[in-house]
């Protein structure tokens, strides 16, 4: 099953959450938050 991602700009940073509207973690720019759920994925 494949998980659904959102990334949001949020002042100043970026939030992640999930496919159904869960806050998953924040990052300081888009790619880390991109490199930061990719491996998330991977484990």
């Amino acid at each position: 099953m494949s998980e659904q991602f959102e990334l949001r700009y949020v002042q100043g940073h970026v939030e992640v959450y999930d496919g159904s509207g869960e806050f998953c973690f924040s990052a300081d720019t888009w790619s880390e938050a991109e490199s930061e759920l990719n491996e998330m994925l991977a484990a």
